[in-house]
């Protein structure tokens, strides 16, 4: 059995086949790693699922406008400073500084969404493995340390583009929407769900906030996860037991709970955002309605999931 198979089985990760090859290759030649893609395609739990499955101790760090030098480096505690100087007792390692004495991974979870000189801070780590702190000296990386990140599209508000600089130094390893029917199988396990009819639509509604032109950003599989749980909750029966009126005032109510937060409406649109979400819904009901009755078969889940 390959790793790539292994970490898909104990992680429950539903493909990423090729994904998870590339990072394992890129860990495997020592290269820091860059993954890329929208909100919610997997990328905190494909970084950590390998990291786990290494066996190898991982700092995180959210990142954000915020995140100073001295968050990601460490910082000298006062009281300790008044009381023994400027020691390397009276320093607290941040989480950098952590992963380079222990060759651990440094997870940063949206490095675009860090200031500029924040992100520069890592340059000297990843390219010659060592730091310089005022007062401390040279800290050297110990063989492992490693450095996995997470950035959001450059498109997407509250990032920034990266240096050429530091993007040099990363290998790139991109994560994008998974095909509808591995969607279905992620909502049918995050969701706990049996209602396969139910899965579908509500995996083809969010596919659908993806590619309208009054989107600018569509929604994760996180949208169809909501629309099923809250539809489950709402009625406690398959959608295929209910009536038309049933079944629309269900899924609408669900979706204009799930969705808004989830979206991003392009700018000048005219449209409200629960305008959008119901004419997406409504778009997806008639096809589901026209199928169930013209070929119902067609409503049947994926064999291959």
């Amino acid at each position: 059995m390959s790793a790539v198979t292994k970490i898909q089985q104990e992680y429950n990760i539903i493909g990423r086949t090729e994904e998870l090859r590339q990072a394992l290759l890129a860990i495997a030649a020592k290269k820091h790693i860059l993954i890329e893609g929208p909100v919610g395609v997997g990328k905190t739990v494909m970084a950590m699922a390998i990291a786990n499955f290494l066996k190898r101790r991982i700092f995180r760090v959210d990142g954000d406008e915020r995140y100073t030098e001295q968050k990601l480096v460490g910082w000298f505690d006062p009281p300790l400073v008044m009381s023994q100087g400027y020691s390397r007792k009276a320093f607290i390692e941040g989480p950098l500084t952590q992963a380079m004495t222990e060759g651990a991974f440094l997870f940063i979870n949206e490095l675009n969404r860090m200031p500029e000189g924040t992100q520069n801070v890592l340059l000297p780590a990843m390219d010659e493995g060592r730091i310089t702190i005022p007062h401390i000296g040279t800290v050297e990386a110990k063989e492992g340390f490693l450095i996995i990140a997470t950035q959001n599209p450059e498109e997407y508000i509250g990032t920034s583009r990266l240096s050429e600089a530091l993007k040099d130094r990363f290998v790139w390893v991109r994560l994008d929407y998974q095909s509808e029917e591995e969607e279905v199988a992620i909502v049918r396990k995050e969701a706990g769900s049996c209602d396969d009819e139910l899965i579908q639509l509500a995996v083809k509604i969010v596919r659908k906030t993806r590619n309208s032109a009054d989107i600018r950003r569509g929604a994760s599989i996180r949208g169809a996860i909501d629309i099923v749980a809250i539809t489950e909750r709402m009625i406690p029966k398959r959608i295929a037991e209910l009536d038309e009126p049933t079944i629309k005032e269900a899924i609408g109510t669900a979706a204009i709970m799930a969705l808004p937060s989830k979206i991003e409406i392009m700018e000048g649109s005219h449209e409200k955002v629960v305008e959008v979400v119901r004419k997406i819904v409504n778009g997806a009901l008639e096809e589901y309605f026209r199928l169930k009755k013209v070929s119902p078969e067609l409503l049947a889940p994926p064999k291959n999931f």
